[in-house]
């Protein structure tokens, strides 16, 4: 951890510490994270984070804030077991102070990565300048590239609005994702030529965005090398291949007249997608199988420009926050059950944050906390590797809103294949489970956007969101739009579910680079 961010750490945990514990407090471990504290705010918080994490006090009356972030208790008859469990989870459930030194973290890292040196937040320069402003016009091509299947889509815009989009679907084999980088952009070039023989525009001259949604290094807001594979990609031959211009490649050998124009994720898609939506978005993230945010910085704090930008006064910067954490700085908040998680993962060591979040990964946090108590006998047995998933965490949060336990007890039985005898309590201790691990979700992703929304320091910003754990997630809306708002009481926000960024935010920011060439002819 640098000088700077352990000196505005230790300070705030100083003043946490030195605060006092009401005379017979309760030592329940969730309770006994309850903070005090005394003759108001500290304005000598690290970056503001002051009223944002801390409540202190007025008039001279003592508040307690932190319970503001804590999960209800478990409530079960064996109170004995109820307390052995929760002092074994007691790791995964975060309050204020914790969330502050995260936030601190967090901001020190994406200073980082601005300026060039050493983070393990990307802070990648996307060179997409503007958002949506009404004036795209054209015919657009977008493709789509992030999961095992691929998209192609035509869009058509007619003063800002969409007024015609056409989509096929590709499925994208093992075989590609696991083989050769030069195979898999073949197979993407043949799907662009069916898709366009089946419009019938196969001689036609058109613009494509393409939505490349894995980590990049971009030089320009067309050209951009791959930094590393995730999800279930793992194609050989790709270091220092610029994606755009190998794809360009591919098309030109199958005679087709389309230029790639633009190179993006499927974040800074949504971003733009989100713009064309409502104007005050500036801020977008994806809360899906990975998780990522991107938001529009002033371009004078970006460090990293490879074109000439004299007159871009905001760019939008690509975080690449799924790897926050893989330098070890967020090591204070990592459990043995996220030791467990990231020794069964594909990319083991890597993507630290995105095991905490990503609907990817939280079905094994599930299963790895659920194990964890098996093994200290309070639970009746371990689920094996990869038997829950994260819509299973969805339907037992739905299902404990409800007070009801049916659904919780066959997903449980599956998982341990039917052979154990399983009591509601234990019903009850795997919905408390989930609730932690949804909790902790959302107060991580909350803590990222709070931290941009205080950087950005606007009057009022919408964040568009996208991504299967946002949208069904019963829960996860509720908690962010909670967390949020405690974290940066003084910024007004909304959330905004953005649809389909990496398809149409691909065509409208295609649209936005041709009207940026219009206007610099």
């Amino acid at each position: 951890m640098s000088t700077a961010v352990q000196n505005s750490v230790s300070m705030l945990e100083a003043r946490l510490n030195g605060c006092s514990l009401q005379k017979g407090h309760d030592t329940n471990p969730q309770k006994a994270k309850e903070i005090s504290i005394q003759n108001g705010h500290d304005s000598s918080l690290p970056n503001g984070l002051t009223n944002g994490f801390i409540n202190g006090l007025t008039n001279g009356h003592t508040e307690v804030y932190q319970n503001g972030f804590l999960p209800p208790p478990l409530q079960i008859d064996d109170k004995v077991r109820a307390q052995k469990i929760t002092t074994r989870l007691s790791g995964m459930v975060l309050g204020g102070r914790e969330l502050a030194r995260v936030g601190a973290v967090f901001e020190n890292e994406l200073q980082r990565g601005l300026s060039e040196q050493p983070s393990s937040l990307q802070m990648e320069n996307t060179y997409v300048p503007e958002l949506p402003d009404g004036t795209e016009e054209g015919l657009f091509l977008a493709l789509d590239l992030g999961g095992t299947n691929f998209r192609v889509l035509l869009l058509e815009l007619r003063a800002g609005q969409l007024v015609r989009e056409d989509v096929k679907q590709y499925h994208i084999s093992d075989a590609l994702r696991l083989g050769s980088g030069e195979d898999l952009f073949n197979f993407l070039a043949d799907c662009v030529l069916d898709f366009v023989r089946s419009e019938g525009m196969e001689k036609e001259s058109l613009s494509l965005g393409f939505t490349f949604s894995f980590p990049m290094r971009q030089h320009s807001i067309h050209s951009g090398e791959l930094i590393t594979w995730t999800k279930s990609f793992k194609c050989g031959g790709m270091g220092g291949v610029d994606v755009a211009a190998l794809l360009q490649r591919c098309l030109h050998a199958r005679d087709l007249d389309v230029t790639v124009r633009v190179l993006l994720n499927d974040t800074t898609g949504t971003l733009v997608a989100g713009a064309h939506i409502d104007p005050a978005v500036g801020i977008a993230a994806i809360l899906g199988t990975g998780s990522n945010g991107c938001y529009m910085e002033r371009a004078e704090r970006v460090q990293h420009w490879e074109a000439a930008h004299a007159r871009v006064h905001d760019v939008c910067v690509d975080v690449e926050w799924g790897a926050f954490g893989d330098n070890g700085c967020l090591d204070f908040i990592r459990t043995d059950v996220d030791r467990d998680v990231d020794a069964h993962s594909l990319l083991a060591t890597s993507f630290t944050f995105e095991k905490y979040i990503g609907g990817k990964y939280l079905g094994e946090v599930l299963r790895a906390a659920l194990a964890g108590l098996a093994r200290a006998r309070l639970f009746p047995a371990a689920p094996a590797p990869a038997s829950l998933h994260t819509a299973d965490i969805s339907a037992i949060e739905e299902e404990s809103s409800r007070g009801e336990c049916a659904d919780t007890l066959r997903i449980l039985e599956a998982a341990l294949g039917g052979n154990v005898r399983l009591s509601t309590e234990d019903a009850r201790v795997a919905q408390h489970v989930a609730a932690i691990i949804s909790n902790r979700a959302a107060q991580l992703v909350s803590v990222c956007i709070a931290t941009l929304l205080r950087r950005m320091s606007r009057p009022y910003v919408v964040v568009a969101v996208d991504g299967s754990v946002y949208k069904r997630h019963p829960r996860i809306q509720a908690l962010m739009r909670r967390y949020i708002a405690l974290l940066a009481p003084q910024h007004r926000f909304s959330l905004l579910a953005a649809e389909d960024g990496s398809g149409k935010g691909s065509a409208l920011t295609a649209a936005i680079a041709a009207r940026i060439a219009a206007r610099a002819d």
